[in-house]
C-alpha cells in the first residue's frame, strides 16, 4: 500500500471512528504555548492543573508571566512535574518573547515559518515537538508534529522503521499529505487518541480501530 494512500486511509478511519478532537485545548494562544512547553514528560491532567492555577492568580498573560519571580511560577505550576525545570524553560520563552517580539504574539506569528521555528529551537528547552506544537496550535503554522505516539503506532504496524529520527518522520507526513493547518492539527489529535486509549506499552490490539484497515 503506497505511503500517501494508507496515512489518508488511516487518517479517514480514524476520523470517522472518533471525530473532531477539538485539539489542542485552551483558551487563547498564550495558553497553548504554556501548555505545549509543561506538558513534557506528564500527563496532560496535571498540566491543566497548573495552568488552573496560574489562571487563578491572574498570571496567564505574557506580561504577567514575563514579570512573575521563578519561585512563585515553580509553586504555582508545582502539578505539572519537574517544576523548577519547566519554571526556567517558561522563563526562558519569555525572555525571548519580549527581547524578540517585545511581548507580542501576533509579531512573533507573523514571522515566516521556517524562520519562527529556528528561534524556537534555540530558545533552552524547547525541542522540536514542543516548537511544532506551539507553532501547528498556537501559530496555525501547517506543520506535523511527531510524539511518541506517533512512532509507536506507526513502528507497530510496519510503516517506519525502530529508529526513526524526528524531522525524518516529519517529512514522511508533510509530503505526503496536503499542507492544511486544520487536516495536521486534527491528524496529530487523533493519533493521540488512538495512542492513549490503545497503543500504550500493554497495546489493546483487538480493539484498535486500525486492526480494520491492517488486518483486512
Amino acid at each position: 500500500m503506497a505511503v500517501k494512500k494508507t496515512l489518508l486511509e488511516i487518517y479517514k478511519l480514524l476520523y470517522n471512528q472518533f471525530g473532531k478532537q477539538r485539539w489542542w485545548p485552551g483558551e487563547t494562544p498564550f495558553e497553548v504555548i504554556v501548555g505545549a512547553i509543561l506538558t513534557q514528560n506528564t500527563a496532560w491532567g496535571n498540566v491543566e492543573k497548573a495552568i488552573g492555577n496560574l489562571k487563578k492568580g491572574g498570571h496567564l498573560s505574557p506580561k504577567a508571566l514575563y514579570t512573575l519571580p521563578s519561585p512563585k511560577l515553580a509553586k504555582l505550576i508545582r502539578p505539572s512535574g519537574y517544576f523548577n525545570i519547566k519554571a526556567k524553560r517558561l522563563k526562558e520563552f519569555m525572555k525571548f518573547l519580549f527581547k524578540e517580539y517585545n511581548g507580542s504574539l501576533d509579531k512573533m506569528f507573523s514571522t515566516e515559518l521556517s524562520e519562527l521555528r529556528q528561534r524556537l529551537l534555540e530558545v533552552k528547552g524547547i525541542g522540536p515537538e514542543t516548537a511544532d506544537s506551539i507553532l501547528l496550535y498556537a501559530g496555525n503554522y501547517p506543520i506535523f508534529v511527531i510524539d511518541a505516539y506517533t512512532k509507536r503506532i506507526l513502528s507497530r504496524h510496519k510503516l517506519i522503521t525502530d529508529g526513526i529520527d524526528y524531522h525524518s518522520l516529519q517529512r514522511l507526513f508533510m509530503e505526503n499529505l496536503s499542507q492544511h493547518t486544520d487536516l495536521f492539527n486534527e491528524y496529530h489529535a487523533l493519533i493521540v487518541r488512538v495512542g492513549k486509549d490503545f497503543c500504550n506499552t500493554k497495546p489493546h490490539c483487538e480493539e484498535c480501530p486500525l486492526n480494520k484497515l491492517f488486518n483486512k
